[in-house]
């Protein structure tokens, strides 16, 4: 097989498995196929393809890249649409990734969804996400670009509404929907820009154009002037701020938790979210072009990482609290991408991809541990009840502090050590938001950690009273208990431990190449005022000596105050953190309510919309165009009408006297004119 055959078939495989899962069990196979075999025709889709990522990563890693159209979609004067691939060391890390934790979901789903009705809609869905991350992150141009950053907003949609009978999973799906449509315009913005000043939509062209267009101004607003690069540049991130749940962008991404949870460990941890960050990545060469773009970024960035972490600290339901680490720690990759230090936030990406993946999957195998309960003051003391459970969510919660020797310690204070080094306007905020953000993360993630797993049991422990209701059948509310909490299947289980062990050693493995050796040589741009990771590189003595190196810097003290802090809260004095709440209780609600950000959205945005359409509606449409055009013409229609019916009256001589009125008094006008 070749390798452009292989290129196809990383993608095509997902897309087969889905549309053959999608058919599973419908007439078209008789009703009668056991529903077993649509995860088995999805996980083989996406094994191939993570077995495929693996060649195409070996030969990548020989020095063979690959950039070139696979058919031409469209011709119009003189641009041309391609559907095509770019595959070089960028490319093959993120189809890595994907493939992995989506073939790592779709095995972990065999034993979530086990009793779910919707079974092969499920694994249909899923494995199509997959097919449609992986055209995104294969493009070579801004066209395929944004049909895969669609597609998987499309999927995501499908997928945070899976539950439709429930209103709130509708409600989260349209909010998804309707946040990222508002992202997604910037970053058509963005893409038509470049369409417009560069005449192509093609990577490679648009990069080597780049700084021949970078003094160049556009208008804006009337008379001033804005630089291109920066419209750009904005543009796109704001696409990014939307996918990547980035402030004030980011309200969809703690509902989507209504979905089932293998897919917030597939879309809103390890993939989806992180498409902006790979996106700003790819377009380094256009970023450096412009400072102020970066300062955007890395302000943006900060907000991010600094106040979603605070939320995580009050939120009570274990995937929401998830959830917000999540939104925090894409915070720090987007800082780095303004600092410029974009091999950092990629670094980031990946290992954060796995340890972030893992807890969601190990909430979820709480969740079925502990019979559809998810609110994490119900738990309690699980770590005997739970043990494989227990050690991954320890092993991923070490990770996400950043503690020495784990995959998280070594993205994570690359991050921090580049903002450092960094000198782009807004980067001294952008520190303290990262610093203070590793004590914040290290509190909230204990938190949960201490809660669930230690401490006594705030559970029934009795033996079991008639059963659960299936798995996930309650769509992750709470229906009561059935008997105390026993450990998940193997299909559970396995995949925690596969996604812990890249949690422990990748970061070991990778930092070298990834961080200061050439891994992405002639992939990522930076401007040579802005590469702090040069100036990293002279402090980097390999992997030991950076985490030896760590136990002795701020950041480990932080993380480790945090895990002390919230050892003491929550295991020895419970009743601190009440005395806080009430004595707090403005900034407890503030916290509670998210800042008001959503309450904001529906009284400004959605409100906003309503009355607008209401006043449209009834002044617009029912008075003036109804009253006055429609109704008012039919009125005037009718007036004229009666008026004229009195001259037609049907007699003769009525009409022969009009004639002869109508006779004078044109001869009366004619004269008078001679």
């Amino acid at each position: 097989m070749s390798m452009q055959a292989l290129y196809l078939l990383v993608p095509l495989a997902p897309l087969a498995g889905a549309i053959i899962a999608g058919l599973w069990g419908t007439k078209l196979f008789g009703n009668r196929l056991p529903r077993a075999g649509a995860h088995w025709v999805a996980i083989i889709g996406v094994g191939v393809s993570f077995v495929a990522s693996v060649l195409i990563y070996m030969d990548v890693m020989r020095g063979n890249v690959f950039n070139g159209p696979v058919y031409t979609w469209l011709e119009s004067g003189s641009i041309t649409m391609q559907i095509g691939f770019l595959i070089d060391t960028l490319t093959v890390m993120m189809m890595l990734v994907v493939t992995f934790v989506s073939l790592m979901v779709h095995i972990y789903t065999v034993g979530y969804m086990e009793e779910d009705p919707g079974y092969e809609r499920f694994f249909s869905y899923i494995a199509l996400f997959t097919f449609s991350m992986l055209m995104l992150v294969m493009s070579n141009n801004f066209l395929q670009l944004f049909f895969g950053w669609e597609a998987v907003g499309l999927v995501s949609y499908l997928l945070i509404g899976f539950w439709y009978d429930r209103e709130t999973a509708i409600f989260a799906n349209l909010k998804a929907f309707l946040v990222n449509r508002v992202g997604d315009f910037g970053f058509l913005l963005g893409i038509g820009l470049i369409l417009a000043h560069f005449g192509t939509l093609d990577y490679a062209a648009v990069f080597k154009a780049a700084p021949e267009l970078a003094t160049k101004t556009i208008p804006f607003l009337g008379a001033t002037e804005v630089s291109l690069m920066t419209a750009i540049c904005i543009g796109l991130f704001i696409g990014a701020m939307g996918k990547s749940a980035q402030v004030p962008l980011h309200v969809w991404l703690p509902d989507s938790m209504e979905g089932p949870t293998p897919i917030s460990a597939l879309i809103h941890a390890a993939t989806m979210v992180t498409a902006g960050i790979f996106m700003v990545t790819r377009m380094s060469p256009l970023f450096e072009l412009s400072e102020t773009a970066l300062s955007f970024v890395i302000v943006i960035g900060a907000i991010t990482a600094l106040f979603m972490g605070f939320l995580g600290m009050v939120q009570n339901d274990i995937k929401r609290v998830v959830a917000y680490s999540t939104l925090s720690q894409l915070g720090y990759m987007t800082v780095a991408l303004g600092a410029s230090a974009y091999s950092a936030a990629v670094f980031h990406l990946m290992t954060h991809a796995f340890f972030k993946a893992l807890l969601f999957l190990a909430a979820g195998s709480v969740i079925i541990g502990m019979h559809h309960v998810q609110d994490i003051r119900q738990m309690g003391g699980l770590r005997k009840y739970m043990p494989i459970t227990w050690i991954t969510s320890l092993i991923g919660s070490l990770a996400l502090i950043g503690t020495p020797g784990f995959s998280g310690f070594f993205s994570k204070d690359s991050i921090i050590d580049a903002v450092h080094h960094s000198h782009i306007p807004g980067s001294g905020f952008a520190y303290f938001a990262v610093l203070a953000g590793v004590f914040i993360t290290a509190f909230y993630s204990f938190r949960m950690y201490f809660l669930v797993f230690h401490g006594k049991p705030r559970f029934d422990t009795s033996p079991a009273r008639g059963h659960a209701h299936g798995k996930d059948a309650g769509h992750g509310d709470a229906h009561g208990h059935a008997g105390p909490p026993h450990e998940t299947p193997w299909v559970v289980t396995v995949p925690l431990i596969l996604l812990a062990i890249p949690s422990v050693v990748i970061g070991w493995m990778t930092i070298q190449p990834m961080l200061v050796g050439d891994f992405f040589k002639g992939v990522i741009s930076v401007a040579i005022n802005h590469n702090v990771l040069e100036e990293m590189a002279r402090g980097f003595h390999g992997s030991m000596g950076m985490a030896v190196h760590g136990l002795t810097q701020l950041p480990f003290w932080l993380a480790l105050g945090g895990v002390v802090v919230a050892w003491f809260f929550y295991l020895k004095r419970p009743d601190i953190p009440e005395m806080l709440a009430t004595r707090l209780s403005p900034v407890y609600t503030l916290l509670d309510n998210k800042y008001y950000f959503d309450r904001f959205n529906q009284w400004f945005f959605a409100g906003g919309a309503r009355a607008l359409g209401n006043n449209l509606s009834e002044g617009g449409d029912r008075t003036l165009i109804d009253g006055w055009v429609v109704n008012g013409s039919a009125r005037m229609v009718g007036a004229a009408s009666r008026l004229i019916r009195f001259l037609q009256t049907g007699y003769v001589y009525h009409y022969a006297f009009a004639m002869l009125v109508g006779a004078v008094a044109f001869l009366t006008w004619s004269l008078r004119r001679m």
